[in-house]
């Protein structure tokens, strides 16, 4: 489903869609050949795995960058933490020369200041420049 959906459950109806980005420490060049394959694999299964709504995403040598929604009552820190957190040590396991990969910080922003496809084509756009 997508990010701009209305969702609801027993006691809420909401739309919460974000736009996060996050870098690896230091803003390292290390997302690039098999590891932004394995990342892309990871980052969609990772946003359902928290009944999240994964719209777009993309990855670039130095940064994601991430257009997902997610129920107020889980939290977007919460769905953040995850993905960084399994696809760290994913990465980590499976390519053993990579040295720590996230930064603590991440920003994440509501997509509400602009219509959610505005926002979608820049995300998808990123590498083309």
């Amino acid at each position: 489903m997508s990010a701009s959906a209305i969702r609801s459950n027993r006691n809420l109806v909401y739309r919460c869609s974000y736009h996060v980005v996050f870098c690896p420490e230091y803003r390292r060049t290390v997302l690039v050949g098999g590891v932004e394959a394995r990342l892309r694999e990871l980052i969609p299964e990772l946003v359902c795995e928290k009944r999240g709504e994964f719209d777009a995403f993309e990855i670039l040598a130095d940064r994601v960058r991430l257009l997902v929604g997610v129920g107020p009552q889980f939290g977007i820190h919460r769905l953040v933490k995850h993905v960084k957190g399994v696809s760290s040590r994913v990465l980590r396991r499976e390519f053993p020369r990579l040295p720590s990969l996230w930064r603590n910080s991440y920003l994440v922003a509501t997509t509400g200041g602009a219509t959610l496809d505005v926002v979608k084509r820049y995300v998808e756009q990123q590498k083309r420049g």
